[in-house]
């Protein structure tokens, strides 16, 4: 028998066992992903809604784990799905093919350092910067004691610890706020390391990284894979296959995670540190700040299209030569006891020079420099925009993450993306050139889309409002009166998705006045608990942002209306995608399509795919962009969108969704 026979004969005894049904999608995808792993090739699969994506890698990744010496990575883009895969689809797996693998299968969760309690932290090892906080050695306190929420919640993680076996944030349920968990949590720069640390047997990271060692299968984060890749940190266990879910998100998600920013403040914060727990003298470094606050004050927000100006240079390298000063003065003795503060102080001293470093390399890097400011709260107007005449942040991102990751993680290899939302019609060479997979010396890889169980055709309607004004920054009076509308024929039982929180929130504030069904709105309160409400009252409407467009699995009459209220392209002074756009264009490609379209295009497919979550479901997409209608772009992006009846025709849709309504409304 050989391998594909042997991964589909435990496909069927784990669809057996969960009283499922074989699906065509689901095999084809299991095949294809055995032959990559057998053949040492890459693999991009695009697999729709319903197919069954995560037991179609997890099984060949099992099934391949069994004989190999090595784990096999597994990485996603969101907690939700992490979660998902650890908490329901693993267990369920393994418990269905009892007796059928060749021995026990062990699966270990891995994620950054700053994840999981830090013991010696928490035991007071660090320095206090609250002053009002709980250490585990101090007594128990008297019952009735008022404190502040911040000091009630590192109490509460007080109590937590003594019960976790693991430490991982994500356990703690109700959780705590990002401030509370910086009081019990250290970076990978500020740990002292195994060897320094008193507590290093105690480690909750450490653990999970030993666990990790000796796992057979390993999931983890888009994050850490993006360290190991660019920074060649030993943060994962040795491997030779990864299976990279959501990898739409793959570009976006390593470009954050190995950005860098540079401000007054953050080097400020670096030199106090610096001079409370190490004593080193610092006023050289504040005089630097000053002038790197000096040459960030009055500049435009956004990318910096000629690069660093003089007066930027001249204040970087001061702070590089400071630093390294600092850094020097500051080291502590080969046999010199474990001391948090000290290592804290060094980490971002050691942060500031590094950034540094790399924005004043940033042109022999290929790296982006752009500004940015923090949004103010206006009374009366809420968060806006800050002036540029206060001091403005340096960030610097890589141009491209395409040479990294072919080195860092496909090279001697081998690597499967799977995503519902990776080609562009059939096409996979805009995804696959973004991550390193095309061009002179590229790895040699294969795209196939295994398609979906699901009837688009007779499923779902693509409507798309081309009667509408061609959108504005602002929410246009005539799109309101479309989702109000829509909404009235359907009864309710909207997911309105908006490309921005201003926009989802006007239109939550106004229609709430105009129409009789409820409407949540992203923010007032747990994402959770809104989809939970949402998916419980079938006429009741949910509006959001771009956490919505990907993170909602809401099948059933609850969802009939999905509303989309923009093509979601970058915002246009989004520096990185700007630059991008430069990039390709100076290279004689289209930059805007390469760019622009194509990121709008994965979202809009991401969007889209809200609806049809089931063979039952029924529904419209509505997209009240009239470009996607008029603009010679329009059908490079309805080509990623799943095949559903397409209509421009206000009067059919409204009559579909009178019909769509319950019995009950009509």
């Amino acid at each position: 028998m050989d391998k594909q026979e042997q991964a589909l004969e435990l496909l069927e005894a784990a669809v057996t066992s969960m009283g499922g049904a074989m699906r065509t999608g689901q095999q084809e995808m299991v095949k294809h992903v055995v032959t990559a792993l057998e053949d040492e090739e890459h693999l991009l699969v695009q697999a729709g809604t319903g197919t069954g994506k995560s037991m179609g890698y997890l099984i060949p990744a099992l099934a391949h784990a069994q004989t190999s010496a090595k784990p096999v990575i597994v990485s996603t883009a969101t907690l939700a799905l992490q979660a998902q895969i650890v908490g329901r689809d693993v267990p369920r797996l393994l418990e269905s093919l009892k007796g059928k693998l060749s021995r026990p299968m062990d699966v270990a969760l891995l994620k950054g350092r700053s994840n999981y309690l830090c013991q010696y932290k928490l035991g007071g090892g660090y320095p206090d910067d609250e002053g009002t906080l709980f250490t585990m050695d101090e007594p128990a306190v008297p019952a009735g004691t008022t404190y502040s929420p911040l000091a009630s919640e590192v109490l509460k993680l007080r109590e937590w610890a003594d019960r976790t076996d693991t430490g991982d944030r994500d356990e703690l349920v109700p959780g705590v706020s990002d401030k509370a968990w910086k009081q019990v949590s250290v970076s990978a720069m500020e740990c002292l390391g195994s060897q320094k640390c008193p507590m290093a047997d105690e480690c909750f990271s450490e653990m999970a990284r030993a666990r990790a060692s000796e796992a057979d299968v390993v999931i983890t984060n888009h994050a850490l894979l993006a360290v190991s890749a660019f920074e060649g940190l030993s943060v994962l266990p040795d491997f030779e296959v990864a299976i990279i879910d959501e990898a739409h998100e793959l570009q976006d998600r390593v470009t954050s995670s190995v950005s860098g920013a540079l401000s007054a403040r953050t080097v400020m914060t670096a030199a106090g540190g610096a001079k409370r727990h190490c004593g080193v003298n610092v006023d050289e470094m504040v005089k630097a700040s000053n002038r790197l606050e000096k040459s960030l004050t009055g500049i435009p927000t956004g990318l910096l299209e000629q690069g660093l100006r003089e007066d930027m240079g001249i204040a970087l390298n001061d702070i590089v030569e400071q630093a390294r000063l600092i850094l020097a003065l500051s080291k502590p003795e080969a046999n010199a006891p474990a001391d948090g503060g000290r290592q804290t102080a060094r980490s971002q001293m050691q942060a500031v020079m590094d950034d540094a470093i790399r924005m004043l390399e940033s042109e022999e890097r290929r790296e982006v420099l752009y500004t940015t400011r923090p949004r103010e709260f206006v009374e009366g107007r809420g968060y806006v925009e800050a002036d540029d005449s206060q001091p403005a942040t340096l960030n610097v991102a890589p141009l491209s993450v395409a040479g990294k990751l072919r080195e860092g993680l496909f090279d001697g290899r081998t690597v499967v993306l799977t995503s519902a939302t990776l080609a562009i019609g059939s096409q996979f060479d805009a995804v696959a050139g973004s991550l390193g997979l095309m061009g002179a010396g590229a790895p040699t890889w294969t795209g196939v889309d295994v398609g979906s169980p699901f009837d688009y055709p007779k499923q779902g309607i693509l409507y798309v409002a081309k009667h509408l004004p061609k959108p504005g920054r602002q929410l246009a009076a005539e799109t309101l009166d479309e989702i109000e509308d829509l909404i009235k024929a359907s009864g309710g039982g909207a997911l309105a998705l908006f490309t921005s929180k201003r926009s989802a929130e006007e239109a939550a504030s106004i229609l709430r006045e105009r129409l009789d069904v409820e409407i949540l709105c992203q923010g007032e309160a747990s994402m959770k608990s809104l989809v939970e409400q949402f998916a419980a009252e079938r006429d009741t409407c949910l509006f959001g942002t771009m956490t919505l467009w990907q993170g909602v699995d809401v099948p059933g009459d609850s969802c009939r209306l999905v509303i989309i209220d923009k093509i979601p392209f970058p915002r246009p002074d989004d520096p990185i995608s700007k630059a991008r756009t430069e990039d390709v264009a100076k290279h004689g490609g289209n930059g805007f399509m390469q760019v622009s379209a194509t990121h709008a295009a994965i979202r809009l497919a991401q969007g889209a795919g809200r609806l049809i979550r089931s063979i039952n479901d029924r529904g419209v997409v509505a997209v009240l962009d009239s470009r996607m209608a008029t603009a010679r772009y329009g059908s490079f992006l309805k080509a990623t969108l799943p095949p559903m009846w397409p209509t421009v025709d206000k009067k059919v849709i409204t009559g579909v969704l009178e019909r769509l309504k319950p019995e009950e409304e009509k």
